[in-house]
């Protein structure tokens, strides 16, 4: 089995570490005796997106948005069709943003890619915290950082966790993150694979069965991220 993975824009959008989620992914598929393929795009690159069996979208600064922003109109039809078709995507922080309809900003409005029915308006102060959400879809928590001024609005779509300590998607509604079919939306990063495995098995299982029916994914021993995940917790939860 093959898996092809698609980084969009690393050039501009791998402000939070995002290649360490491009690492994680390849290495579970490859522990697994799973081909993983990364092929990145820059700007100007032609993308098909019938060729990928995961994306992934970075984060990056507002200007970094701003000067992807007309790009991604010249892909957002394509890119819309593979959402719809149950591609996988995992967009983290300035990526999330862009899944919505727009992003505004001091410096005007950041037009999306209405993926997903959200928005973001620019807020004060910063968001800037450790965050745990809770997820009863997923075996543990999902920790991570956030650090974000816009204010993500979801409109009734699902939350990837409630928040148990933290901000998430705009510090009122105690939600953090978006799941729209096999899409995942989040502020958190760090970047947030590595440190939580069960979400990346998570995308792999999706791709997996889309492209070939069925999930195998055999386990692997996690145990000192699950050490570290629980020491996560503990420390902003139960202290």
């Amino acid at each position: 089995m093959k898996i092809t993975i698609g980084h969009l824009y690393p050039d501009l959008l791998n402000l939070y570490g995002d290649r360490g989620n491009i690492q994680c992914m390849k290495k579970r598929c490859e522990w697994r005796g799973i081909e993983a393929e990364v092929k990145e795009f820059q700007l100007t690159d032609a993308i098909d997106f019938s060729s990928l069996d995961i994306v992934l979208l970075g984060g990056g600064s507002d200007r970094e948005q701003m000067l992807v922003c007309n790009q991604l109109k010249t892909i957002q039809k394509d890119f819309k069709e593979y959402v719809e078709d149950n591609g996988v995507v995992i967009a983290v922080c300035g990526g999330y943003q862009l899944l919505g309809h727009y992003y505004d900003t001091s410096e005007g409005r950041i037009e999306g890619l209405s993926l997903v029915d959200l928005y973001t308006e620019q807020g004060s102060p910063r968001l800037i915290s450790n965050i745990v959400i809770e997820n009863e879809a997923f075996p543990y928590p999902i920790v991570g950082f956030e650090n974000h001024g816009g204010r993500t609005f979801i409109n009734g779509n699902k939350a990837l966790g409630k928040v148990s300590f933290g901000y998430g998607n705009n510090g009122q509604d105690k939600e953090e993150g978006v799941m729209y079919k096999n899409v995942i939306g989040t502020y958190l990063h760090g970047p947030l694979l590595p440190k939580n495995p069960h979400v990346c098995d998570h995308l792999l299982a999706r791709a997996l069965a889309k492209k070939y029916g069925r999930a195998e994914l055999e386990p692997l021993d996690d145990a000192q991220e699950k050490e570290a995940n629980e020491y996560i917790v503990h420390r902003f939860t139960k202290s």
